[in-house]
């Protein structure tokens, strides 16, 4: 199981958040993951560190490189996290709805 925690807070980094999005598309090398990032290629293996070490990104060699894509478990899981507050959020805003319209009635 992933450490949810870890998970949170490797998404905080707006960079971090950004490496995901253009890992979206596909496995990538660190240099393609850097390419137009206004940060040096150390840094963005230091955030992948970050985001595999939180197992959002697993990683394999490719030759003399290592490719990087989405953990899809990792997100499901995270996805089933988010899912208790839109479930609660749901239920509120179902109560509100029946409130308003019962008094709208009476």
């Amino acid at each position: 199981m992933p450490n949810r925690d870890a998970q949170l807070d490797a998404l905080g980094d707006p960079t971090r958040r950004r490496i995901l999005w253009r890992l979206r598309k596909g496995p990538m090398s660190v240099r393609e993951i850097a390419h137009g990032f206004p940060i040096s290629r150390p840094a963005v293996s230091q955030h992948l560190k970050v985001l595999k070490d939180a197992e959002l990104v697993v990683d394999r060699p490719q030759g003399t490189r290592r490719l990087y894509e989405l953990n899809p478990a990792a997100f499901a899981s995270l996805r089933e996290y988010f899912d208790q507050f839109w479930e609660v959020a749901l239920t509120a805003f179902a109560r509100k709805i029946e409130s308003r319209n019962t008094n709208q009635r009476g």
